[in-house]
């Protein structure tokens, strides 16, 4: 039950998308975070980085919780990753911007999924004998549409 719930909620959504654009935003933020053992230089290249993952995990949000939003969310997610390259520590060593772009791709891409009709699918078309236009096959019942 639950299990069916979690994944009709994640089909009905850009959930990979979401989640890759989350996580590029957290490396980006995280990264200058990081001890100065690791990082060589933090100075005000650390206020932008924290910014853009703070933006692009919010773009990820978006993608989840307003589907309806997902093509925005999905173009500023490829735009923030990408500004992330040049100001912020190479876009968290490109890794954050490769997920970024990744994950903006897969929100923009992502098209709701089109539930069956009650009555049944319909008829496949068939060409007509000019083979000009296709005309619909017959019912197989008879009934006249």
């Amino acid at each position: 039950m639950l299990l069916s719930r979690w994944r009709r909620w994640r089909r009905g959504r850009p959930f990979w998308g979401g989640l890759f654009a989350a996580l590029a935003g957290i490396w980006i933020a995280v990264l200058p975070l990081a001890p100065l053992k690791i990082m060589l230089q933090q100075g005000v290249a650390g206020v932008p980085s924290v910014l853009m993952g703070v933006v692009m995990i919010v773009l990820g949000l978006t993608g989840w919780f307003s589907p309806a939003q997902r093509t925005l969310a999905g173009v500023l997610t490829t735009l923030v990753a990408t500004a992330a390259l040049v100001m912020s520590n190479l876009g968290g060593f490109l890794i954050g911007t490769l997920l970024g772009i990744l994950g903006g791709g897969l929100m923009f891409a992502w098209q709701p999924y089109a539930a069956p009709r009650a009555g049944g699918s319909a008829a496949p078309a068939r060409p007509s004998p000019a083979g000009n236009t296709p005309t619909p096959h017959p019912d197989p019942q008879g009934a006249q549409p």
